[in-house]
């Protein structure tokens, strides 16, 4: 069985190397939609019965794991020296410094690699997480997909 949680959050970002709009500094309403799979839970009398996770602890753990941790802070690539030595001038700033350019396909499989090790067998029931899509607009997203991405060990 497959089950869906989504949460929303905001992030500034810019993509320095992008030859439009996005090279600037700008935000968005990120969606993100975690995918679990795993045995529907057949134990009478627990909370949990007649389901793969409870939608409360799929948010609850994606929230402490990810949502809160780039929750209105600016997503910024390692290497993008000039805006990071900025950020560094505002006071107290949320900043949130990555590996990989903060393109909806990075923050994606970042997310899948965060969330992957969160979620895995955490009821007993082979769960697993299978899919992270990432909405960067409505109508623009990525999906980190189990088997495609690098999964944590």
């Amino acid at each position: 069985m497959r089950i869906t949680r989504r949460l929303e959050f905001d992030s500034g970002h810019r993509i320095p190397d992008h030859q439009s709009q996005c090279r600037h500094l700008h935000g968005h309403r990120y969606a993100i939609e975690i995918t679990l799979s795993g045995d529907i839970i057949r134990q009478s009398g627990s909370p949990v019965n007649g389901m793969v996770m409870d939608f409360a602890d799929i948010k609850t753990l994606a929230k402490q794991n990810l949502v809160d941790i780039w929750d209105h802070a600016f997503l910024v690539w390692r290497n993008d020296t000039v805006l990071l030595r900025f950020l560094d001038s505002l006071p107290g700033h949320k900043t949130v410094v990555l590996d990989v350019v903060p393109t909806a396909e990075n923050l994606a499989t970042v997310a899948f690699g965060l969330l992957d090790r969160v979620y895995r067998d955490s009821y007993g029931n082979h769960l697993r997480l299978e899919r992270v899509r990432l909405f960067e607009t409505p109508n623009c997203w990525a999906d980190a997909l189990r088997g495609e991405v690098g999964e944590a060990g």
